[in-house]
């Protein structure tokens, strides 16, 4: 039952965050080892960006972030990006698969996370910004971080650049 959930949501997701209007069931192998996209393990979240599917698993025990290469049907490593002390959740990918950002808690906080498969470097996007984080997505080509933010006591949306600063979108007048 979890395979075919999974293949449920996944193939759910692929017609949500699609540009395409060409509809495809991803059909990959179940592995109990935790070496595929599908596992035992609790597989949450799941986003589909070109070839790659970013997903968290607790398959270490512990959520962490995995990405995984539907054209060479593998997990791919991301080396500095998991660590032990973070709750990881909400992960998103740019389409050629070299930029992750996820949401995170760390000792106690929140923050919304890029990691850089290019130079192995994890960084804290909100990291200055003292508000409650979460649900990050991220533009197709890398280039925008959107997510939701308390900073002003209620959730809005807030929309950086990819070296971490604000940018000011004009607001409809109603």
């Amino acid at each position: 039952m979890n395979r075919y959930f999974w293949l449920s949501v996944t193939a759910l997701t692929s017609l949500l965050t699609s540009c395409t209007s060409a509809t495809r069931l991803l059909d990959f192998p179940f592995d109990p080892g935790g070496r595929s996209l599908n596992s035992l393990a609790s597989e949450l979240n799941p986003q589909v960006s070109g070839r790659y599917i970013v997903f968290v698993s607790d398959r270490r025990g512990s959520p962490d972030v995995y990405l995984y290469d539907a054209n060479t049907q593998s997990l791919i490593e991301l080396p500095g990006l998991n660590a032990l002390d973070a709750i990881a959740s909400h992960p998103s990918v740019t389409e050629d698969g070299n930029t992750l950002v996820f949401a995170a808690i760390r000792q106690g906080r929140s923050g919304i996370y890029v990691y850089n498969r290019g130079t192995l470097q994890l960084r804290n996007l909100t990291e200055n910004l003292r508000a409650e984080v979460r649900n990050p997505t991220i533009s197709a080509d890398g280039s925008t971080i959107a997510f939701e933010s308390s900073q002003n006591g209620r959730w809005e949306i807030m929309v950086y650049d990819r070296s971490g600063k604000p940018l000011n979108l004009p607001t409809p007048t109603l």
